[in-house]
């Protein structure tokens, strides 16, 4: 399915941008950033549970925010995209 992930993480102090850094660095892990905060992720049930886990134990829930989005797996008739697209779609195939 895929999930999409916004996060405000507080960065006024030093704790609150390596919070930030830890954030993107999970969320890196299972999909491709779209915007700046904002990722999609294609994952199955478990791997969004334990997605969600781990950003929850990484943010302060008193000054830092994560939404989550589940568009399931017919996303393709969800999401309609405008302007510069940020590399391949979540779901292509990456040969390095």
């Amino acid at each position: 399915m895929l999930v999409l992930i916004t996060y405000d993480v507080n960065t006024e102090t030093a704790e609150g941008r390596k919070r930030l850094r830890k954030v993107a660095k999970q969320c890196v892990n299972y999909g491709r950033r779209v915007q700046n905060s904002v990722f999609e992720c294609i994952v199955d049930n478990a791997q969004c549970v334990a997605l969600k886990a781990t950003l929850t134990d990484i943010i302060d829930q008193k000054v830092d925010s994560l939404r989550f989005y589940y568009l399931g797996n017919k996303f393709h008739t969800k999401v309609e995209h405008v302007g510069v697209d940020r590399g391949i779609a979540a779901d292509q195939t990456l040969i390095l």
